[in-house]
C-alpha cells in the first residue's frame, strides 16, 4: 500500500467502530469524540515512516527490507503500553491513537503473511530480505496494473477527501488542525 490506503482505510475502520460503539452514525464526528484523528492517520502511516528509511536506505546493506522493527507486534505493543501509561498517568489518549493507527497499517500490509517479521525477535533476529532494485519503477507499475495496490488507494483516497470536505463544509479546518476534531 502507498500513500492514501494506510490512512484512509484506517480513518474509514475506526470511524465504522467508533459508530458501532457510539450506536449514531455520524460519520466522522463521533470518532473525532474518542481521538485526535490527527494521531490516528499518523499512527496508520508510522511503520513506514520508520522503517522506509531506515531499511530501503540508511542500512540498505544490512537491512534491505523496508518492513522491519516497526512492522512487528513488539514494536505495537511497546507503544500501545506507552499509550496506556500516558492514558492512565496524564489521561492523554494520542498515543493509543497511534497505536491504534499502527495497528492497522500491520493488518493492512498482511504481516501475518511474513511471521519471521511480525513475531521479530521471537521467531529470529534477522529480517528477511528483499529485492528493491528498481523499487520505485516497480511502486508506479503496480499502482496502475494490480488492483489489489490501486483499489485500496481509491478508496482510501475517497475517505480522506471525505473527511476533508466534511472539514472544509463546517467550517472546522482551525479546530480539526489545532485538535483533531471535527464536530
Amino acid at each position: 500500500m502507498l500513500l492514501f490506503a494506510h490512512p484512509g482505510i484506517t480513518l474509514g475502520a475506526a470511524t465504522l467502530i467508533a459508530d458501532a460503539v457510539n450506536r449514531k452514525p455520524s460519520w466522522f464526528a463521533s470518532l473525532s469524540r474518542y481521538l485526535d484523528i490527527r494521531w490516528l492517520l499518523v499512527g496508520s502511516l508510522l511503520p513506514d515512516i520508520i522503517d522506509k528509511p531506515v531499511g530501503q536506505y540508511f542500512f540498505r546493506d544490512t537491512f534491505n527490507n523496508g518492513r522491519i522493527f516497526s512492522h512487528t507486534l513488539l514494536f505495537l505493543i511497546v507503544i500501545s503500553a506507552i499509550g496506556f501509561y500516558l492514558l492512565k498517568k496524564h489521561r492523554q489518549k494520542w498515543m493509543l491513537a497511534v497505536a491504534a493507527g499502527t495497528f492497522a497499517h500491520l493488518i493492512l500490509d498482511e504481516m501475518w503473511q511474513v511471521p519471521v517479521t511480525l513475531f521479530w525477535p521471537l521467531l529470529g533476529f534477522s529480517f528477511p530480505a528483499v529485492e528493491l532494485e528498481g523499487w520505485a519503477r516497480n511502486i508506479w507499475e503496480v499502482l496502475f496494473s494490480e488492483p489489489s495496490v490501486y483499489i485500496p488507494e481509491i478508496i482510501g483516497l475517497v475517505i480522506l477527501l471525505a473527511l476533508g470536505l466534511l472539514i472544509i463544509k463546517r467550517k472546522r479546518v482551525g479546530v480539526f488542525l489545532k485538535r483533531g476534531e471535527v464536530s
